[in-house]
């Protein structure tokens, strides 16, 4: 069952605080994260992140075709 569109898509706002925070000082590490469940949005486009899978961190660079899909889904 999908999440209504009333309440939109959702975005884990300490994961959309660390992006924001990565484009205005213009960096592109690695951001380490729990949030598999956190659906990607335009804004995650361009960064690598940490997505853990329950044992490790597996990198995950965010393209254009993954919008709209969780980050749990390339770890």
């Amino acid at each position: 069952m999908s999440r209504s569109v009333k309440k939109g898509p959702y975005i884990d706002a300490k994961l959309m605080r660390k992006v924001e925070m990565a484009n205005a000082q213009n960096k592109r590490e690695p951001i380490k994260t729990w949030a598999r469940a956190c659906t990607i949005v335009p804004e995650f486009v361009g960064h690598t992140f940490m997505v853990h899978n329950g044992r490790t961190f597996l990198k995950c660079y965010v393209t254009e075709d993954m919008v709209g899909h969780r980050l749990g889904e390339f770890s």
